[in-house]
């Protein structure tokens, strides 16, 4: 590069001068070509030769056309000045101090320009092989051979690795040769991108899947699988525990019922039958407040709009006084229940709905006491020993009562029939159960608690037959105002 800065430069320097001489007078032609002379020895010998030179500065036949200065360039090597001629008139002197400047300049620029292209290639040679790399990894990864390096490809490397650098005017490049060959291998490696993006769609629609999409394929069919027997499992055993819980509960009846029998058996051996005449002189003792003795009435109640449930009943608790009766239906565990828990007043609930009774029962003595409801408005009235002590309305108002349910004696239900808690189980006796589909009228309701009426439920009848008991409850005689009278 600076050689051929050097040759441009000593060509200006050399044509310049003879190019803007004045021209001579026609009879000094002689003397005007001894005059250049000098100019053409020193100037033009350095860069056409002796030869051409004296040719060019022989004398030349009048009214003939001027021979020609020079016939063709031939860059030769030069010495570290470049000669150059004055004019015709004067002798010849050297650059100036600031022509010297500025080549330095313009020579120093264009070293640092060769070095920034240098540099510039080295990275752009880095670039390729690391792109080469890449395209080699994805196509060793699409499981095919390495495509060999194209045409323009092994070309630009062969380019790369020898490519010529003209250093003679004679051989000017068009563009350098280091663009033309980053340019051929950024097109052959975009040929090799657009021939990889062709074959990846027809390789991943094809009839033969990679391994890593089997091995998924079949990583997902096996868990949902295992999730189909894991589901199956937990629905069998939940099936197995309903199933237990059910021959749970129905062995624990048939043994209390085998109990009961022979209790009542041994019984009937120890004092004879109990001959209650009539069929409703009795009551049922529970003597233990735990969660297996109760009372079970076998019918179970119509669907009802308003009812009477009146009962004797003798509470033996320390604290609360239990549950004397509840009646649970499939979708409903309390559909009438009349509770008192701990340290809370009695409460009757129906549809979960409640209303607090102000009944006093806890003195361990003999109460008649009688509920009444309406689904019109949820009225209710409660009374005890034949007084009405209290009564409201919006009672789970227009709510039907639920048929088909069980009414146990003695124990709270959680679920139809069963899951009681002994927490909430009355202790204590309770006799003459019965219930009506309407409410009965407050002198009813005296009369029975006077013992002056036998009114019987014409729903729900206190009879022998009726009532079975479980766990250790018994049934005893009774008569009602002859209890009461004792108590």
């Amino acid at each position: 590069m600076l050689a051929f800065l050097g040759a441009i430069i000593c060509i200006i320097a050399s044509v310049h001068p003879a190019g803007t001489a004045a021209p001579a007078p026609a009879a000094d032609n002689d003397s005007a070509a001894a005059a250049l002379l000098p100019a053409a020895d020193k100037g033009l010998g350095a860069l056409h030769g002796p030869a051409e030179a004296l040719a060019s500065a022989g004398p030349r036949l009048p009214g003939g056309p001027p021979p020609p200065l020079f016939s063709r360039f031939v860059c030769t090597p030069l010495s570290a000045e470049c000669p150059a001629t004055g004019p015709s008139t004067g002798p010849a002197t050297g650059p100036g101090p600031e022509e010297l400047l500025a080549l330095r300049s313009a020579a120093a620029q264009l070293r640092r320009t060769a070095l920034e292209q240098k540099e510039r290639i080295r990275m752009d040679q880095e670039t390729i092989r690391e792109l080469t790399g890449k395209l080699s990894r994805c196509e060793g990864g699409l499981r095919t051979p390495p495509a060999a390096a194209g045409p323009p490809a092994a070309a630009a490397a062969a380019g790369l690795r020898a490519a010529p650098r003209p250093g003679t005017m004679g051989h000017p490049p068009a563009e350098p040769p280091a663009v033309r060959e980053l340019e051929e291998a950024v097109r052959a490696l975009q040929d090799r991108i657009d021939r990889i993006e062709q074959e990846l769609p027809a390789r991943t629609n094809g009839s033969a899947p990679t391994t890593p999409a089997l091995a998924r394929d079949a990583l997902h069919t096996k868990m949902e699988q295992l999730e189909e027997q894991l589901l199956s499992k937990i629905l069998t055993l939940q099936k197995e525990r309903q199933a237990a819980s059910t021959d749970r509960s129905q062995q624990q009846h048939d043994i209390e019922k085998e109990l009961n029998s022979l209790q009542n058996r041994v019984m009937e051996l120890e004092h004879g039958p109990p001959g209650y005449s009539p069929p409703d002189a009795f009551k049922v003792t529970i003597p233990v407040q735990n969660n297996y003795m109760y009372a079970r009435m076998k019918k179970s109640l119509p669907e009802l709009y308003a009812f009477t449930i009146c009962m004797w009943l003798k509470s033996k608790a320390l604290a609360g006084l239990g549950t004397p009766f509840s009646y649970s239906v499939p979708s409903q565990a309390n559909e009438i229940v009349l509770l008192e828990w701990g340290t809370n007043p009695l409460e009757l609930l129906i549809n979960d709905k409640v209303a607090q009774l102000p009944l006093s029962l806890k003195d361990k003595a003999w109460h008649h006491v009688c509920v009444a409801w309406t689904t019109r408005d949820g009225k209710w009235s409660a009374y005890q020993d034949g007084e009405q002590r209290g009564a409201g309305e919006n009672l789970a108002s227009w709510h039907a009562i639920k048929p088909q349910g069980v009414i146990i004696l003695g124990q709270e239900q959680d679920t139809l029939g069963g899951r009681f808690d002994a927490t909430q189980a009355f202790v204590g006796e309770l006799a003459q159960f019965g219930v009506w589909d309407h409410m009965l009228a407050p002198a009813e309701i005296l009369g029975l608690a006077n013992c002056t009426s036998h009114l019987q439920g014409n729903v729900i009848q206190w009879d022998d037959q009726a009532v079975e008991v479980f766990g250790g409850a018994s049934k005893g005689g009774f008569t009602a105002c002859e209890e009461g009278r004792k108590a």
